[in-house]
């Protein structure tokens, strides 16, 4: 804190005055990501400016004495230099915006000589109230120090006003600052598409450079030598972001003694650590990845009978840690120890033996769940797209027993159909149990994990939301049915956040489900006018778009019951907690059946004790009321046991 703060600012009633905002034209508008939870006040712009005020100071580890080192101000990010001596900050600038939040405020960039105590400034970046939806700020970002250097700063600038719409020829060139920062920049490197991050290493000739096009949802990274910008370029990866199967990985990283931290290597090979998404499910693996060749070598893949995934190296080579779990038996770290290298090794699998040692015994908390089972289930949407979903049964179940069942799914968008179609998850997982699988416990079967992508040009998927909704729901029960161990009559569904409009869109347009619980949604999506979710056209642009996904103006159309669940601070964009009430009311005067319910003191996420008991309690009741002891429809067949 600094020196001679005094008290915070008082609450004087009537001082305030008006709360007054002004534009002055010019195009272009700020997300619907950027407007939440923003300062309301001139009294929130003082307590801003209170409690975000600090002074920097070193402290002498030996002596404890500590020194103070530039001015106070509202540091909004503080990162020291390779070489202990300079320290890059970030300092947010008056005066306060009422329509975005703090991280869009202005700041002024400037580096710290911790020797000399003074500042040499870097970028004065104005207020960021103008960003476009899925767009960047104008002027420098993404600024870094490059860990080989003692003191030399990185950064990308958009060439295209960080507007996606724009087509340019590079969207954003990449520049060079060094000590004593008294120079012009100098540009090394530019991205045909958005720059996406550096990944270090110790050599200086080598850095990974990668890039994202949001409009395809695909990735590219270069090997790159910053040092020599004319030496050729090598393309190390060029694939769909969305794509799991053939996901490489990601770099693993150490720390070099100057404190940074860089791409690990091993002569002329790095490691990559990946999920090792397959059709039966995940199994994660551990390569090597020689930079000369760019082959890879596998050194570690999980049994297909558990879930294995790689931890760290150990200080001896050839051996390094894994955490292991299966359905049964809890997460414990275990040694491995590579062993001879085998001479045919099957698709996939690791090229050399390996040895296991139990290193840490943590036993099962709660071994009467453990009759729990759970596997995974592949289906087709009616188009052709392959989906998968976890099935858990509870612990007394008997196959060829119906139950009654709980869905539980949250959308994701792709920009292709093979990809939406990948298996996401594990069967081998130890089992938990979040809240809504709790369930189990009373006697339900849970859906869980369920397939439901939005598939389509990124630009225009949303188009399709509804109809695809429909198609993944319809999908996901009858299979369940099909399986013999779901009775169609007695299925709840319920979905956190963008689930949860899932959830009430499902209620809202179809009959497959009897009653839906939804937490922390958000239901009328004209109040996020700048974009939801993926989506990227504003309200004015696709009017009906905004319309169709809004299950708030059918709510005349709600006739199975809707349990709707909020954290009162919810935060998060889009989901304030008036989403609820508002969407509780519609419900309610088109003569629904729903029930409100507002948690204290919670944001989008839930995290008191007696927060989550409420949800679990609310929950099984609704289903118990309206799903588990509803009547059968008239219409209904009765239920045939399956062969």
């Amino acid at each position: 804190m600094p020196p001679h703060q005094g008290l915070p600012p008082a609450n004087t009633p009537g001082t305030a005055g008006p709360d007054i905002q002004e534009t002055f034209g010019g195009k272009g508008q700020s997300s619907t990501y950027e407007t939440r939870d923003t300062l309301a006040s001139i009294y929130d712009d003082s307590l801003f400016a209170y409690y975000g005020a600090s002074q920097l100071a070193v402290l002498d580890i030996g002596t404890g004495v500590l020194r103070p080192v530039g001015v106070p101000a509202l540091y909004d990010s503080v990162k020291g230099a390779p070489d202990g001596l300079h320290v890059l900050t970030a300092a947010i600038q008056p005066p306060y915006s009422h329509a975005v939040t703090y991280q869009r405020f202005a700041r002024d960039i400037a580096v710290l000589d911790l020797v000399k105590n003074a500042s040499a400034p870097i970028a004065r970046l104005p207020l960021a109230d103008r960003v476009p939806v899925h767009g960047v700020p104008e002027g420098p970002r993404d600024f870094d120090w490059r860990p080989t250097d003692p003191a030399t700063l990185v950064w990308a600038e958009a060439q295209d006003h960080g507007d996606w719409n724009i087509n340019v020829p590079h969207r954003d060139h990449l520049m060079l600052l060094q000590a004593p920062f008294t120079t012009k920049p100098v540009e090394i490197a530019r991205t045909v598409q958005r720059f996406d991050g550096f990944d270090w290493t110790a050599q200086p000739d080598i850095s990974f450079l990668s890039e994202e096009d949001e409009n395809r949802h695909w990735r590219r990274t270069r090997i790159v030598d910053l040092d020599h910008p004319a030496h050729p370029e090598r393309i190390l990866w060029d694939l769909s972001s969305d794509e799991r199967y053939a996901d490489p990985g990601a770099f693993i990283y150490h720390l070099l003694p100057n404190g940074t931290s860089v791409v690990r290597q091993d002569g002329h090979a790095v490691y990559l650590r990946g999920q090792g998404a397959s059709p039966q499910g995940d199994r994660p693996f551990l390569d090597r990845l020689d930079l000369k060749t760019l082959k890879t070598q596998r050194l570690f893949r999980s049994n297909s009978d558990a879930y294995e995934q790689f931890l760290g190296f150990v200080p001896e080579p050839g051996k390094f840690l894994t955490w292991h779990q299966t359905v049964i038996d809890p997460p414990n770290a275990f040694l491995r120890t590579l062993g001879p290298q085998h001479p045919t090794p099957a698709q996939g699998e690791p090229d050399y033996a390996s040895s296991t040692a139990r290193i840490t015994h943590i036993t099962d908390p709660t071994p009467e769940v453990r009759q729990i089972k759970k596997r995974l289930v592949t289906y087709k949407r009616n188009d052709g797209v392959d989906l998968s979903f976890t099935l858990y049964t509870p612990p007394d179940y008997q196959e060829g027993q119906r139950l009654p069942a709980i869905l539980y799914a949250y959308p994701a968008d792709f920009a292709n159909s093979t990809q939406a179609g990948q298996v996401t998850g594990s069967q081998h997982t130890f089992t938990r149990l979040p809240y809504y699988r709790l369930l189990l416990l009373a006697g339900y079967a849970i859906i869980d994990n369920a397939s439901f992508p939005i598939v389509g040009d990124p630009k225009t998927a949303y188009d399709t939301y509804l109809e695809q909704l429909k198609a993944d729901a319809t999908a996901a029960v009858d299979k369940a049915v099909a399986l013999g161990v779901v009775d169609r009559e007695r299925i709840g569904i319920t979905g956190h956040s963008h689930g949860a409009l899932m959830t009430a869109n499902l209620i809202a347009h179809t009959d497959l489900f009897r009653a839906g619980v939804a937490t922390s949604g958000s239901y009328n999506k004209t109040f996020t006018p700048f974009g939801f979710q993926n989506e990227r056209r504003i309200l004015w642009q696709a009017k009906d778009v905004y319309l169709k996904a809004s299950p708030f103006f059918y709510a005349d159309k709600i006739k199975h019951p809707l349990l709707l669940i909020h954290g009162e601070d919810d935060a998060n964009p889009g989901t304030e907690p008036f989403q609820s009430r508002k969407f509780y009311q519609a419900i309610r005067g088109n003569g629904g059946i729903a029930k409100l319910v507002m948690l204290p003191h919670e944001p989008h996420w839930y995290t008191a004790l007696e927060s989550n008991q409420q949800v679990v309690y609310e929950m099984l009741n609704w289903f118990d009321t309206h799903v588990k002891q509803a009547p059968r429809k008239p219409e209904s067949p009765p239920l045939i046991p399956p062969h």
